[in-house]
């Protein structure tokens, strides 16, 4: 038994076909099926159900899998820590972001960390919670920042809070409502309701706000060119955090909705962002840095929201 055997079967469990998976890992499909046999050889027992399309692990498979999975992330996680020993001059780096953070903090945030690190390799997954959860889980990155509150209460994760994200909604200039002095959530509701993706804490105050437990907005994205447009060509409400769209309030592109019996100490829309880790798990030295640069640049918003 050997990591490249491990790393073998672990990709045929993602893709569930030797063909597909030995693509992936850059050999012929024969020289993969040998490998995984000489490993099945090893333990004296099938690691996958050949009789089942899907090729799911057997019970043995699933053991071997999970323990492949914490060898192959140890060795990778021992060979980065070596490297980055001296001055965090090589090595690589895998974290994550939700699509509000990427906006402003993360892009700021690599932007430092790169010219601190030069040598250190970052690759950067923007993607929902629930799936960066899911990377997290499987080891494929080392940390993300997003709205921590699914994670708070699950003993598999540490959470480090940063500021509160505040949303707002907005519309496009010359959008009937603009014409109305005075805005109610009726208001909100009389018009389609376009938003980034929102954590199912938002969801359900937007629901109560409505008065209807089935409520979803018309539009959801993760991609914020796409709902800036959507709101620019129509007469949808959009709803985002009020960094991701800043730039285009400032100069008059968006304009910021306010309702008046919207409760001023209810935020509809506030994200309790912050850092999300694995329990119990070193993070390496790279990872560390680019949470202290995360958390550096995070101060002056804290700073401010406390003031």
């Amino acid at each position: 038994m050997d990591l490249r055997q491990l790393r073998y079967f672990i990709a045929l469990t993602e893709y569930r076909s030797f063909v597909r998976a030995a693509e992936a890992m850059g050999i012929t499909q024969p020289a993969f099926s040998r490998a995984i046999q000489g490993l099945e050889q090893t333990f004296g027992c099938p690691l996958v159900d050949r009789a089942s399309k899907a090729l799911p692990p057997t019970p043995e498979g699933l053991v071997v899998l999970q323990h492949a999975r914490r060898l192959v992330q140890g060795a990778a996680q021992l060979s980065n820590d070596v490297l980055q020993m001296t001055k965090l001059d090589a090595g690589e780096l895998h974290f994550g972001s939700g699509p509000a953070l990427a906006v402003r903090l993360v892009p700021q945030a690599l932007q430092q960390f790169i010219a601190r690190h030069p040598g250190i390799r970052t690759a950067l997954v923007i993607d929902n919670a629930e799936r960066l959860g899911q990377a997290l889980r499987r080891e494929q990155i080392e940390f993300f920042v997003d709205d921590i509150r699914p994670f708070e209460a699950d003993p598999n994760f540490h959470t480090e809070p940063l500021t509160p994200r505040p949303g707002l909604f907005f519309c496009r200039p010359g959008h009937p409502l603009l014409a109305k002095d005075s805005l109610s959530t009726n208001d909100l509701f009389a018009y389609p309701l376009a938003s980034a993706l929102l954590a199912p804490g938002v969801r359900k105050r937007l629901a109560n706000l409505s008065g209807r437990s089935d409520f979803v907005p018309h539009l959801q994205t993760e991609h914020l060119a796409v709902l800036r447009s959507v709101v620019l060509a129509s007469d949808a409400i959009g709803t985002a955090s009020e960094e991701a769209v800043a730039d285009d309030l400032a100069v008059g592109n968006l304009v910021r909705l306010h309702w008046r019996n919207l409760p001023p100490a209810l935020d509809v829309l506030s994200v309790r962002c912050g850092v999300v880790s694995r329990s119990g798990y070193r993070l390496s030295p790279a990872a560390r840095a680019m949470i202290e640069t995360l958390v550096e640049l995070d101060a002056p918003m804290r700073v401010a929201a406390i003031r």
